[in-house]
């Protein structure tokens, strides 16, 4: 028996479909139009995409990434965090892909029922890959000056890193 959610998406564009052709909308022109503009976007973001990139690939492969989680062991320490998660709490908000290979990295180390384990899986459900996500949305709308926006979602990136530890340890032990 086949499951409702293999029919939500078709079922959505079928909506789409419809509610265009009922309100007289030419949907395949719309269609192409949007698409057009898509491929812009896309080639707008790129530059943002590749520079981010090359940046997380020569901090890995420099060693500079090892570097800087033992120079901030200490204070990892002093909240409580696992010394073994530094690296990802570094490139979680640089690079979803990058975390993510440290993610599935810790897993296989640690275990995910492990102490490691769970409070990275937390960090990877609780944080954002900010940089990232900063660069295609401001990149996409043209937005030069960003203001306040950084240091508020890299503060709620480190509040996310800190309460992941806080959240597996106290509820559940």
């Amino acid at each position: 028996m086949a499951q409702i959610s293999n029919y939500i998406v078709p079922g959505i564009l079928a909506f789409i479909t419809l509610y265009g052709l009922l309100h007289e909308v030419p949907v395949f022109d719309a269609f192409v139009s949007g698409a057009r503009s898509g491929i812009g976007v896309a080639f707008r973001i790129l530059p943002s995409l590749v520079a981010l990139t090359t940046g997380v690939g020569m901090l890995r492969a420099s060693g500079a990434l090892d570097v800087f989680s033992y120079a901030l062991s200490p204070l990892a320490q002093l909240l409580s965090l696992p010394v073994e998660v530094i690296p990802l709490a570094l490139l979680r908000p640089i690079s979803g892909s990058s975390a993510m290979v440290i993610f599935q990295d810790l897993l296989a180390d640690f275990g995910p029922g492990s102490y490691v384990g769970r409070v990275a899986s937390t960090m990877m459900g609780s944080t954002e890959t900010t940089f990232y996500t900063i660069a295609i949305y401001f990149g996409a709308s043209k937005i030069t000056n960003t203001r306040h926006v950084l240091p508020a979602a890299l503060t709620a990136d480190l509040v996310g890193f800190i309460m992941s530890a806080w959240v597996v340890r106290t509820l559940l032990p």
